[in-house]
């Protein structure tokens, strides 16, 4: 976070300021729609992909869902690697060039994806892409880098809104440009990658002085020596286990919500899109509209817990639920778990200096990616063991019950010291 001297040392822009307008400012539009189309990449052409992987690998469908699975663990693993990576870079060369390399290159890697005749170069595709994608972290520096302290966890709640909303007009837009051939969703990626590039060229200025940047260190930028760099901070390594905890119980609802569905509840695959579509608008609401007033009436830490009580409340009743009803009356109370992330982001940004923000949310970016590695190998192992027939259990619902017990861990790690409101940022060397 940006000392108060340093702010009054680099003022910002006015185009950042509401001082003349009540207008959402162009740069924060900006740094939205990048959130959002990075969300947008991966549903977007979901629908498409396992008619495209047979059509230039040929097989079937279990062979396609097999290489389904390689390129959807390829994207996350390289979110994983070179989100601090990317955070890294802006913290050393700025925010503005990062963020606009990274849209330029994904618009040619989907052009060349939407033009692959062969299953490595998609695999190379994704890769790419997991890798451009990666600029969550560098979108969050800048969003802390142009907001007041108060109304930082209140702006990562609409960052958080922005993917919800990709998460939401992904599948959606995905499905109905799949009507039109499946290279069509990976055409219509690469004009919304341009466009916010030609948007971002015009509107976005530099928000990090040369005086508060940092010489770029490999050691720092890779995943696990961001976190151990961070972590030892006072406090921080605590909330960032809290922060991958969270993510990998959260990750059970699109690991296993398709399968739960179909074998608690008989729902047809449009009736799960549907309730993922639901599932996503209300977390966009959540993070966009409801963080702001939670955070002002029971602060971080109050929100953060309240959060996880949320949570624990939907994870226990989506372990025992036989009615699908229920399961989708469950939905709003599930999506107001959507406030912790947000929260945790605020204290944690409020405890490093202006020169570290790119590489804590690097750190953030890696953790979520990588409990989205994990989480869904272990979900679908699990449902997969007490649904087998012959189960010693039979229990549909035996992934939330994991995904209780791992909030109700990292309940009690964030709740077993108090988190200081404000202290001074020291920097990390």
């Amino acid at each position: 976070m940006r000392s108060c001297v340093a702010l009054h040392r680099a003022p910002l822009p006015l185009p950042l300021t509401r001082t003349t307008s009540n207008r959402m400012p162009l740069p924060l539009i900006f740094i939205l729609l990048t959130v959002m189309i990075d969300a947008m990449g991966v549903g977007l052409i979901l629908p498409v992909m396992p008619d495209l992987i047979r059509e230039v690998r040929g097989g079937g469908l279990s062979d396609a869902a097999l290489w389904g699975g390689v390129l959807a663990t390829g994207f996350a693993a390289m979110q994983f690697l070179f989100g601090p990576v990317l955070g890294g870079l802006s913290d050393r060369f700025g925010r503005r060039p990062v963020l606009l390399l990274a849209l330029v290159v994904m618009t040619v890697d989907y052009g060349v994806m939407a033009l692959a005749g062969s299953i490595w170069l998609l695999l190379i595709g994704r890769l790419v892409g997991g890798i451009t994608a990666a600029t969550h972290a560098t979108a969050s520096a800048y969003m802390a880098d142009i907001s007041p302290a108060q109304d930082r966890a209140a702006r990562f709640g609409l960052i958080g809104a922005a993917f919800g909303a990709g998460f939401v007009l992904g599948p959606l837009m995905g499905g109905i440009l799949g009507e039109y051939g499946t290279r069509s969703p990976f055409w219509a990626a690469a004009v919304l990658a341009a466009g916010n590039a030609a948007l971002g060229w015009r509107v976005l200025r530099e928000t990090l002085p040369q005086t508060q940047r940092r010489r770029f260190d490999w050691r720092r930028a890779n995943p696990l020596g961001a976190l151990h760099a961070l972590g030892r901070l006072p406090g921080i390594g605590r909330m960032l286990l809290v922060y991958f905890i969270y993510h990998v119980g959260f990750a059970a609802y699109p690991a296993v919500w398709a399968y739960f569905g179909v074998e608690r509840f008989g729902w047809s695959p449009t009736m799960i899109g549907l309730s993922l579509g639901l599932f996503g608008i209300q977390m966009a609401l959540v993070q966009g509209a409801l963080i702001g007033p939670v955070l002002r009436r029971l602060g971080a830490r109050g929100t953060v817990i309240i959060g996880h009580v949320f949570a624990l409340a939907a994870f226990a009743a989506l372990t025992l639920l036989s009615s699908g009803t229920w399961a989708l009356i469950m939905i709003p109370l599930a999506a107001l778990a959507g406030v912790i992330p947000p929260a945790l982001q605020g204290i944690m940004s409020a405890r490093v200096s202006a020169d570290a923000q790119g590489e804590l949310h690097g750190a953030l970016s890696s953790s979520t990616a990588l409990a989205m590695i994990i989480s869904p190998l272990t979900m679908t192992a699990v449902f997969a063991y007490f649904t087998a027939p012959g189960a010693a259990l039979y229990l549909p619902g035996a992934p939330f019950l994991l995904a209780l017990l791992l909030t109700c861990g990292g309940l009690v790690i964030f709740a077993s010291r108090p988190t200081p409101t404000s202290q001074s940022k020291p920097k990390l060397d």
